[in-house]
């Protein structure tokens, strides 16, 4: 008698392909410094200038939230696969878009168009391998954390258990992508301290109502 594969969860199949798409737009959103209004006032306490950070923290925020969101529902284990798996779309768009800078571009091509594209996707070796590195390490981070505190806690304080597991993930990926990326080009020191704040702020604040909020969705789905 022929066995039939176990189902996929729906909330697990929706949630992996939303999960795959934010690790290819991260980088290219990350092209982009945004302001962050009131927020950006925290910097001169500090000595620094008003914070700012580079657009694809909202998208690594948000693989971060969907991540917790596959430990909560489905274990920390599934969560981890999610994490690996996420190497191949992130690989797959670095090689993509070399092979496609290294392709002449068509001569009637608006030239500001071109070299705007080669400016927004162009990248060192140093950047992407800092890229890489940096989810892996953050992203396991981030599950690890968020499933111990969990077997702390139980299902209760999922906000701060979100939060907290955010931080110390977005501290990480920080020091580990500005250290390969920029270290040895220009000092770093500030900012460093400036992405740091910028991320523990976004992540006590958004973490944990996005998560809650695909937690629910996850349910919902899987009912």
């Amino acid at each position: 008698m022929a066995s039939h594969p176990a189902p996929i969860a729906r909330s697990l199949f929706v949630f992996s392909i939303f999960y795959g798409g934010m690790v290819c737009i991260a980088g290219v959103l990350g092209n982009k410094q945004v302001t962050l209004g009131a927020l950006s006032a925290i910097g001169p306490w500090f000595g620094l200038g008003p914070l700012a950070v580079e657009a694809g923290i909202f998208a690594f925020l948000l693989l971060v939230t969907i991540s917790s969101a596959v430990a909560e529902l489905h274990g920390p284990a599934v969560a981890n696969r999610l994490v690996r798996i996420g190497f191949l779309p992130l690989i797959a768009s670095i090689l993509l878009s070399i092979a496609v800078l290294s392709v002449p571009a068509a001569s009637d091509m608006d030239p500001a168009r071109r070299d705007a594209f080669a400016l927004m996707m162009g990248g060192t070796p140093r950047i992407w391998l800092g890229g890489i590195i940096a989810y892996g390490i953050s992203q396991t981070l981030n599950v690890t954390l968020f499933a111990a505190f969990k077997g702390r806690e139980g299902s209760r304080l999922l906000w701060l258990r979100a939060a907290v597991a955010s931080i110390l993930s977005q501290i990480a990926d920080t020091l580990l992508f500005v250290s390969i990326a920029f270290y040895g080009v220009f000092p770093i020191g500030e900012l460093l301290l400036g992405q740091m704040l910028a991320k523990v702020t976004l992540s006590a604040l958004l973490v944990p109502p996005v998560l809650y909020a695909l937690v629910a969705l996850g349910r919902r789905l899987d009912r």
